[in-house]
């Protein structure tokens, strides 16, 4: 980048090998590279959507339908292209599901910005007619949504089962929906009558190696660590719990202190004084009336032999995250002094038992009084099964805790977003100047999910929205397409239906961000710092596409 001086010398503004991509030339490129990540997880959208395996550097493998996996998973090195994987990222994590409907919606909404650059009408033009589109959006979906409250199990089963279809837990659907219900009613708490429920408080174990019907919920905690000695008991009915954030062993000193030892009686008597300080540890925790016990740090085999002795069952090196659950599943305070364990400090469990779970040993809290944290165990008969029944499950309970929160639900299989399409080029009609012409073009955006639906299911997608348009214009809100039987038919009738807050979120996230990567006209990137490749823009940024990301996926 040069600018000309009054003498005539060009001005270096940039380093050598700073690459610069200018007006619509940067949109273009920009837009490509949105697009090009909207078409891969295309083929994921809906019940007929298929998976991806996905292979990284080290040869680990990842077979999946989840829209963010894929993402985060592809290594992404294009700017444009990584401002939509945010998009999925903040949809997994505001709503747990619906990251592909959003990214898709980004990515149409670029594709429909693409053909009105070339008409010349300008990016801010736009960007303001998709602002206006995407608030009568957000306002026709609450309109044509319906209420859900805690009590109504039957439609919240509807929701998990409609989140895990087209994903390889839909063998098990209705099984392990209700298991994902239960854990999320079980952990609600009503705060001046809203719903709030902590996501954090269902925690999900799993394991390979059985089949996924032996998926289970436990009304309390797993931890996934064996007692640390074979003379403990196995099983303990009405435990008392001791949480310790305190190793026991005997320390080193801090101080560089040398501990000369000249004969054998003196050696006898250094080791028996450390076995007394273990053995006094170890009668604190008895004198407290403890049962069972998880240390977040290191138990000494000493100390381990003493515990087995007294009957106590111990866990040792508990995850931080595992101790926090604990305590608010049983009630108990975790203790970082050994001289402060008091009776309080306990927890309550009815029983505690050490399973063998896959080949692994597993600690099993179970019947807490209140269990306000709990656990499910997700099984499945490899390893890449269990982990995308992992993820199935983790959208079940992400979209029926969405719904719980908001207390509001729309049919699926792409009605909400056809009926957004028709009331918003209603809406064209009312709004002036070449803002109109946006405000359809979000219009055609939206209509790109019942689309995509049809085309995952081998559908004729013209015939399907041109009858679905019909139909939502005679008053049918909740009509879809039913991709098993290639008909639009009533989407609610046929209990499929999702949270409000997938829609809303994922039209406010796509649509804010199609609308920042619109308003850049000049892409500047710096040379590499190492010098590499002669410097220039990251890899694949001249060609739109990151490396590796050709639509041959």
């Amino acid at each position: 980048m040069n600018g000309q001086s009054s003498g005539g010398q060009p001005i270096f503004i940039l380093p050598e090998g700073a690459l610069r991509d200018t007006g619509k030339n940067a949109q273009k490129q920009n837009i490509a590279a949105a697009k090009a990540i909207a078409d891969t997880v295309k083929s994921t959208l809906g019940p007929k959507g298929m998976d991806k395996m996905l292979v990284d550097s080290l040869g680990d493998i990842v077979i999946t339908n989840d829209g963010v996996t894929i993402l985060e998973e592809m290594d992404v090195q294009h700017p444009a292209a990584k401002m939509l994987v945010e998009v999925a990222k903040t949809q997994n994590s505001e709503v747990g599901d619906g990251t592909t409907t959003a990214v898709i919606i980004a990515g149409s909404l670029l594709k429909e910005a693409e053909t009105l650059i070339d008409q010349n009408i300008h990016p801010t033009v736009i960007a303001r007619g998709y602002r206006l589109a995407k608030e009568k959006s957000l306002e026709v979906v609450n309109k044509i949504a319906t209420p859900v409250t805690i009590n109504d199990k039957d439609t919240l089963n509807k929701i998990a089962m409609t989140a895990m279809t087209g994903k390889s837990a839909e063998a098990a659907k209705d099984f392990l929906a209700k298991i994902a219900v239960d854990a999320v009613v079980s952990v609600a708490e009503t705060n001046n009558g809203k719903v709030v429920i902590d996501l954090d408080n269902v925690k999900i174990e799993k394991k390979e190696g059985a089949s996924t019907d032996e998926t289970q919920l436990v009304k309390g905690i797993i931890v996934d660590k064996e007692r640390v000695h074979t003379g403990m008991p196995a099983t303990v009915k009405d435990a008392k719990i001791a949480l310790l954030d305190v190793a026991l062993e005997v320390k080193e000193t801090e101080t560089d202190a040398q501990i000369r030892i000249t004969d054998p009686s003196q050696l006898q008597a250094f080791v028996e004084q450390e076995e007394k300080m273990l053995k006094n540890m170890v009668e604190k925790i008895v004198d407290s009336g403890t049962t069972v016990l998880f240390c977040q740090k290191g138990i000494d085999d000493m100390a381990q032999h003493f515990l087995s002795k007294k009957g106590i069952l111990a866990a040792r090196r508990v995850k931080k995250s595992d101790m926090t659950a604990l305590a608010r599943a049983t009630g108990a305070n975790i203790v970082t002094s050994l001289n402060d364990l008091e009776k309080g400090d306990l927890g309550f469990a009815g029983l505690v038992e050490e399973n063998k779970i896959g080949g692994d040993e597993m600690i099993f809290v179970q019947e807490c009084k209140s269990p306000k944290s709990v656990s499910m165990l997700v099984r499945g008969g490899t390893e890449h099964v269990v982990e995308e029944i992992y993820r199935a499950v983790e959208d079940a309970i992400g979209g029926v805790a969405a719904a719980l929160e908001i207390g509001k639900v729309v049919a699926g299989g792409g009605a909400p977003e056809a009926e957004i399409a028709k009331e918003l080029r209603k809406f064209a009609d009312t709004v002036g100047g070449r803002e109109q012409l946006a405000v359809n073009a979000f219009a055609n955006a939206m209509e790109t999910i019942p689309r995509t639906l049809a085309e995952n299911a081998g559908l004729d997608a013209i015939d399907m929205l041109v009858e679905m348009r019909s139909k939502h214009e005679a008053g049918h809100t909740t009509t879809g397409i039913n991709v098993f039987e290639g008909k639009i038919t009533d989407m609610k009738a046929l209990n499929v239906i999702e949270p409000l807050k997938i829609k809303t979120q994922a039209i406010s996230s796509a649509a804010e961000s199609a609308e920042m990567i619109l308003r850049i006209d000049d892409v500047i990137a710096a040379s590499k710092l190492s010098g590499g490749a002669g410097g220039g823009m990251p890899p694949g940024m001249g060609g739109g596409m990151p490396p590796g990301m050709d639509m041959g996926m």
